[in-house]
């Protein structure tokens, strides 16, 4: 039955998971023209994730790893290693929350992360039109998004796009300076997403999926309380990390 929301979905060939190589993925892919931040609230709770115009959820044959997840914004109780990391950086690294604006500065520092990651972690190297194309992908959506600049002494250290929600941020994408690691700014823009809800009153923080065993998608389950969406339609409260229920 075709969703009133969707202009246009399609099933992907099942391929070998990007996330857990042994497994195998095959993902639903979504047009939509048209779409309200309350419409993608909905969609959000039912597993599905925006890029621009176009939404994507598992649709895995065999496999339930990727699961959606959210950090309760006002219970948040931050490890050690984060408290180190919130009094380190609360005092030197500076917010800024605007209308996305793509230059130079930002382009320059996209590639320079993605430089790194195609050293360190075998990403294939883009090329300064797909920079370009990337980001422009992200800012032209259905909906308006916000764009978060973080500086360290007037230096452009990162750059993350959110989504608003009713009730949270939901992150989009991110990519930092990879010369500031010291700041940890993968976690810290995740701190920051709780902590902002905190402040504006919302109760959640949407970080997209948690996958078990994948080192790119498991530091997610390192924010707690938080809840995982399961098949049934229920966010839960769960420690994804050790948690012994799985979803069916």
């Amino acid at each position: 039955m075709k969703d009133p929301d969707l202009d246009y979905s399609y099933v992907a060939h099942p391929s070998q998971c990007g996330y857990l190589p042994a497994e195998t993925w095959q993902l639903k892919y979504a047009l939509v023209k048209n779409l309200t931040p309350e419409k993608y609230w909905d969609l959000i709770n039912k597993g599905w994730r925006r890029f621009g115009h176009v939404l994507f959820r598992p649709a895995c044959p065999s496999c339930t790893a990727c699961q959606p997840i959210r950090v309760l914004t006002k219970e948040y109780q931050p490890n050690r290693s984060q408290r180190r990391l919130i009094k380190q950086n609360e005092s030197t690294v500076l917010l800024k929350v605007q209308e996305p604006d793509l230059n130079d500065e930002k382009l320059t520092l996209y590639m320079r992360h993605h430089h790194d990651h195609s050293q360190t972690k075998g990403w294939p190297t883009p090329s300064l039109l797909g920079g370009v194309e990337h980001i422009s992908s992200i800012i032209d959506g259905p909906f308006p998004v916000e764009e978060w600049c973080y500086y360290v002494e007037d230096k452009l250290v990162s750059v993350s796009y959110m989504d608003v929600l009713k009730d949270g941020f939901s992150g989009i994408y991110f990519f930092w300076d990879p010369d500031y690691r010291k700041y940890q700014l993968g976690t810290w823009i995740l701190i920051s997403m709780i902590k902002r809800a905190t402040e504006l009153g919302l109760p959640y923080a949407y970080l997209g999926y948690f996958v078990k065993g994948c080192r790119s998608m498991e530091y997610k389950g390192h924010y707690t309380p938080s809840e995982i969406l399961y098949p049934d339609g229920n966010w839960r409260i769960v420690d994804p990390m050790h948690q012994d229920e799985k979803p069916e």
